[in-house]
């Protein structure tokens, strides 16, 4: 089995495509080890604030087949691939650890660059595996939010029952 993080955002109906998303997933990947939920703005455009989370979870299926299931979830949800990256979207699902696999094939790229870049992925993930280490550079989460310049991008929790 392998431990799996994947973050979860929206901006467009937040609330009802995180409930969504987050039930989608735990028909497909059973229980799910949640984070709180945040309210960042949005990265690269102008737009909507997004609500973001991680979530944890234990599988046996291979990284390809999760990715391929998450781009399934989204689509169920709207999500059109193609347009540009940095866009609203009903419902973002990355990939964003697979165990302590290192990999950079097609579509799936874990672990996922944004952790080291974007508060709304490394507080969260922090918060619910605060002793994981990152593959790469070897430091905890914990350790890593910790020394994390945030002040650019801010955060607040908000409550949001899943």
């Amino acid at each position: 089995m392998a431990r799996v993080y994947i973050g979860v955002g929206s901006n467009m109906n937040r609330s009802g495509n995180i409930r969504s998303g987050i039930s989608a997933l735990r028909k497909q990947f059973g229980g799910l080890q949640l984070s709180c939920v945040y309210d960042s703005e949005a990265v690269g455009f102008d737009g909507a604030n997004f609500f973001n989370l991680v979530v944890g979870f234990d599988s046996g299926q291979s990284v390809q087949e999760i990715a391929a299931a998450l781009r399934a979830i989204e689509a169920e949800h709207g999500r059109k691939r193609g347009e540009n990256r940095f866009s609203p979207r009903p419902l973002d699902l990355d990939l964003l650890l697979y165990d302590n696999l290192i990999l950079s094939e097609g579509p799936v790229h874990v672990p996922r660059d944004e952790i080291m870049k974007y508060a709304f992925v490394l507080r969260p993930l922090a918060e619910i595996a605060p002793q994981h280490v990152h593959p790469v550079c070897g430091r905890t989460f914990g350790e890593l939010w910790q020394a994390f310049d945030d002040a650019g991008q801010p955060l607040s929790a908000v409550e949001i029952r899943l």
